[in-house]
């Protein structure tokens, strides 16, 4: 039979969780996460990671599987996401995956170039002189090195230009000679199912989910996560913000807002990057007859 993989994909906030628990209902299926922030244990109300009511609804993969201190990268979740995909089709058609990481979601549908594993030594290495010398002299240091990559990466990203730095150091090569960017074959189908909302819709969700968060204990978690703060796991739209309020340099009022508006400038980097794939059939989240009705109709 043929096995078909169902992605959910949409800007934070849009209403992916509750409409991938009806989908992977409607199938008997299970539903594999791809939040690469979920996958931390200590990170439950910030990350809007699923409930236990939620997780008895309906079996979930990759949720609260590591903890803080745990490196962990896109490449790595490509090769256990498969292996675990490989293994829910010996018992099932159709699976969902569904969360907001544009990387996670474009390592299992197109894949991600065979960029080789940093050691422990190089990593080390590099974290030092992250601390050292800071993130703009490893961004000079990025553009002797790898001028092209230089000029696409976010330079405000310290992950991201650490990452390169760290390929250029391992293997004496550019970062870039690694990226050949082609899509690879996947032994399952693949359908994408985008939502979307009129952005005054979405932005007034997004204030109305960080006010919930902070009143189900995301200042709790945060206090409880503070001294990891300088983890790459915690530059994290909810928890950045709320360090500020701890050390006392914002207001708690000021830090909710910042929540609020970085997080409406994080879902509009999704979209950017969403409605580059072509792939993706848009709807908007409440339209779930018309969904399921397109799923059906187009799934083997």
């Amino acid at each position: 039979m043929p096995k078909n993989l169902i992605v959910i994909i949409g800007p934070t906030g849009v209403g992916k969780t509750e409409l991938s628990l009806r989908i992977a209902e409607e199938f008997k299926t299970c539903i594999v996460s791809s939040d690469s922030r979920q996958l931390y244990a200590e990170l439950k109300i910030g990350t809007a990671a699923p409930t236990k009511e939620q997780l008895n609804r309906v079996p979930h993969h990759f949720v609260g599987t590591l903890a803080l201190t745990d490196y962990y990268s896109a490449a790595q979740y490509e090769a256990e996401a498969l292996t675990l995909l490989n293994q829910l089709f010996t018992e099932k058609d159709t699976v969902v995956l569904t969360g907001g990481s544009m990387m996670y979601i474009d390592a299992i549908c197109k894949g991600i170039d065979d960029i080789p594993t940093v050691d422990a030594e190089t990593r080390e290495l590099m974290l030092s002189k992250y601390e050292a010398q800071g993130l703009e002299h490893l961004c000079a240091e990025l553009k002797f090195l790898d001028p092209e990559y230089y000029k696409i990466v976010d330079l405000k990203n310290p992950k991201r230009v650490i990452h390169a730095l760290e390929i250029c150091y391992m293997s004496g090569k550019t970062y870039t000679s690694f990226r050949t960017q082609q899509k690879k074959q996947r032994p399952f189908s693949i359908l994408k199912i985008g939502l979307i909302r009129d952005r005054e819709e979405l932005y007034h969700r997004i204030n109305q989910r960080v006010d919930l968060m902070m009143q189900e204990g995301l200042m709790e978690e945060a206090k409880a996560v503070y001294p990891y703060r300088q983890l790459n796991s915690l530059n994290t739209v909810g928890y950045k913000e709320l360090f500020k309020y701890l050390e006392g340099e914002w207001s708690l009022s000021f830090a909710v807002d910042k929540i609020k508006q970085n997080s409406r400038i994080y879902s509009r980097k999704q979209m950017t990057w969403f409605k580059r794939d072509e792939e993706i059939k848009w709807f908007h989240p409440e339209h779930e007859v018309e969904i399921l009705t397109y799923i059906h109709a187009n799934i083997s």
